[in-house]
């Protein structure tokens, strides 16, 4: 089990000890907004995550609970990973860091997405909630 040393009581470090690598966020985000579930699928980001990253990340997220690895039905070698109700629970705050991105970033947003989130967060919360809920 992959141990991350707590700096401080700090409930923003702590939380920040979990969540506060780039790569962690973006593989939290595929696996929500692209349905992303694989090890493979992961790779295929546009941000081109390299393999031992990708394997400490997932092992982290693991470990601290946010997530659960399982054996694919289709083929013995592959794992599946799937949102925990504690994963299920960052989904707010990668839609605030959405937001804030596209308001203060120059970015590439599906207009369909952004407008979801703006205009109907809560709901969009709600419902991005319930469909990772229903993956597992």
């Amino acid at each position: 089990m992959k141990v991350l040393k707590q700096r401080s009581t700090c409930p923003i470090s702590t939380s920040l000890d979990v969540l506060g690598d780039k790569w962690t966020l973006l593989i939290l985000r595929d696996m929500v907004f692209a349905g992303k579930s694989t090890y493979g699928q992961f790779l295929q980001s546009a941000e081109k995550m390299a393999t031992n990253v990708l394997a400490d990340r997932l092992a982290v997220l693991e470990s601290q609970g946010l997530l659960t690895k399982a054996v694919a039905s289709d083929k013995k070698s592959k794992f599946t990973y799937r949102l925990t109700e504690k994963g299920v629970d960052t989904i707010p705050i990668i839609i605030e860091l959405i937001l804030w991105g596209t308001k203060h970033c120059p970015a590439v947003v599906d207009p369909c997405l952004l407008e979801e989130l703006q205009v109907r967060k809560e709901a969009a919360i709600e419902k991005y909630q319930r469909l990772a809920r229903e993956k597992r």
